[in-house]
């Protein structure tokens, strides 16, 4: 369990979770919508907040309510909220976000410092190559290189992928269809979880090299990519 945007420890973690939660459940248009999250992930995120306030209230009664299976459970939805990051990328998806501010990062803990990659002057110019293993029951698995690479990998240049897809029988005109889901990936190869209820249906997606910090040097969309769903 590995991420430094998210803090490990119960305490820190505590005020951490709440902020976010009740930030996101804020504004209007909530602020979970302007940063691109959808409602099943605010209640996912939610969710987990609901079930942490009671049990943290019995950790801070370290002289009366306080145990190992309390604690033990903290930790778990700790482990929890760490999956669901990582499984939807939300907090790259937020850094990503062209509606992001400075507030928004602080409160989700996101540096704003320079990509480790080396950051160009122009876009990047490199197409992305890609492959997809279907696996059944919905899910795809999605391998990603480049012209001159053998290997799956993000390119120099670029710090993550960036796709664009739709589940169903119509293909879009662009990859500037409002009916998209945008996501970000930072390794090459990466599994979509469509669901096995979408048998049957296409999965509609197209690609881009990407730097999350410099969205604006984001490399070319791929030709549209279809595979039916298995």
């Amino acid at each position: 369990m590995s991420n430094s945007r998210i803090p490990t420890s119960i305490i820190s973690f505590n005020v951490y979770l709440n902020n976010t939660t009740n930030f996101l459940n804020e504004g209007t248009p909530k602020n979970s919508v302007r940063l691109g999250l959808t409602d099943e992930e605010l209640a996912s995120w939610s969710g987990i907040n609901t079930r942490w306030i009671p049990l943290f209230a019995l950790y801070t009664d370290k002289a009366n309510a306080r145990t190992q299976a309390v604690t033990a459970q903290l930790q778990d939805l700790i482990d929890e909220f760490y999956v669901l990051n990582q499984t939807k990328h939300l907090l790259d998806r937020i850094a990503a976000s062209s509606n992001v501010t400075v507030v928004d990062l602080q409160i989700f803990n996101i540096k704003n410092g320079q990509s480790k990659h080396t950051v160009g002057v122009q876009p990047i110019q490199d197409v992305v190559i890609s492959a997809i293993q279907l696996l059944g029951g919905g899910s795809v698995t999605i391998k990603c290189n480049a012209p001159g690479y053998t290997r799956p990998a993000i390119i120099d240049g670029a710090d993550s992928l960036q796709v664009a897809f739709m589940i169903g029988t119509t293909p879009p005109e662009s990859a500037d269809d409002m009916g998209l889901r945008r996501d970000v990936y930072t390794k090459a190869t990466f599994t979509l979880p469509l669901g096995s209820g979408n048998t049957g249906k296409y999965l509609y997606i197209y690609y881009r090299w990407y730097i999350v910090k410099h969205p604006e040097l984001a490399g070319p969309w791929t030709a549209l990519q279809t595979t039916l769903i298995v």
